[in-house]
């Protein structure tokens, strides 16, 4: 046995050690966050103050872009402080606070879209049931579950990163804090952390990711038997960007917490985190409103009430 001498701090690698690289960075980062955070408030505008989008779907798309919007949030500030500042040091209890909010709310994210995916399922194969279904008190008590559940399930994972200790290596190797690194850099034994993240990541993730898929096999096969082609892209169209956008999120976080242990892996999670960190949060709301109808007229009705200038 050898002395060791127990760390309170660790440092964040960040996304680069260039200094050149530093500045163009911080602006490029910057310049995601404030769309993500203008794109995201102006969806959320328009669905309040429009009665048209006073429906289900757009109510669980609302929710989806606060999401965003607290997701962004729990990450791009500190990745910009260390940018600007260089200094990338982080307390372990400030690291773990960070590692509570990231679970939370991608996991949030997750059982959110299995949720609006069966919101879809309902609309398309039971069109005549829809309203009776998922009726407000419905949405409210989905929505309810799925906050439940991932706060749940990040408190567990973060009262169990408390009992970890770092003594020797004091580096993450990312810009945020998430458990994978903590484990790696950990001296003390992390079997039960990684078991139950692996277990959490396999039976939530996959769960939700089971019922997502489960929900669109029923979905296409439900729209194939319709003889109208024209309702037919019409159905599809309402589908491919809640489908795009679980794809992007779900392709990211598996090649995250998937990927093999190797000497090319930093380079490649740093990557996968910047996507499914910093860059979905923005992609959700273009996809969404984009290809939407009922967003791009609830927008240009908002420009109309806007008087010209004298």
């Amino acid at each position: 046995m050898r002395n060791q001498t127990i760390l309170n701090e660790l440092f964040l690698s960040g996304m680069s050690d260039l200094p050149a690289l530093q500045l163009p960075l911080f602006l490029f980062f910057l310049l995601i966050y404030l769309l993500t955070f203008i794109w995201n408030l102006l969806i959320i505008s328009l669905i309040v103050t429009d009665s048209h989008l006073h429906v289900p779907m757009y109510f669980f798309l609302g929710n989806l872009a606060s999401l965003d919007l607290c997701y962004s949030s729990v990450t791009a500030p500190r990745m910009l402080f260390d940018l600007h500042t260089k200094t990338r040091k982080i307390s372990i209890k400030a690291c773990i606070t960070q590692v509570f909010f990231f679970i939370s709310f991608m996991g949030c994210e997750a059982f959110l879209l299995t949720v609006m995916s069966y919101d879809r399922y309902t609309a398309i194969c039971q069109p005549l049931h829809y309203l009776h279904i998922m009726n407000w008190k419905v949405c409210v008590q989905l929505v309810s579950i799925v906050w439940c559940l991932s706060v749940t399930n990040s408190l567990v994972h973060t009262l169990l990163a408390y009992s970890l200790t770092f003594c020797e290596s004091d580096i993450i190797e990312s810009f945020v804090c998430d458990l994978p690194q903590l484990f790696r850099i950990s001296c003390s034994k992390s079997y039960i952390n990684i078991l139950l993240t692996f277990l959490s990541v396999s039976l939530l993730g996959g769960g939700s990711l089971i019922l997502t898929i489960l929900s669109y096999v029923y979905i296409f096969t439900t729209v194939l038997k319709i003889q109208a082609k024209g309702n037919r892209s019409k159905v599809f169209s309402t589908c491919t960007s809640h489908l795009t956008v679980v794809l992007v999120f779900y392709g990211s976080v598996m090649f995250n917490y998937f990927w093999p242990n190797s000497s090319h892996y930093f380079s490649g999670d740093k990557i996968a985190s910047v996507f499914y960190t910093v860059i979905t949060p923005l992609l959700n709301p273009l996809i969404y409103s984009l290809r939407n109808q009922d967003f791009r007229t609830a927008f240009q009705s908002v420009l109309r009430k806007i008087p010209p200038r004298k």
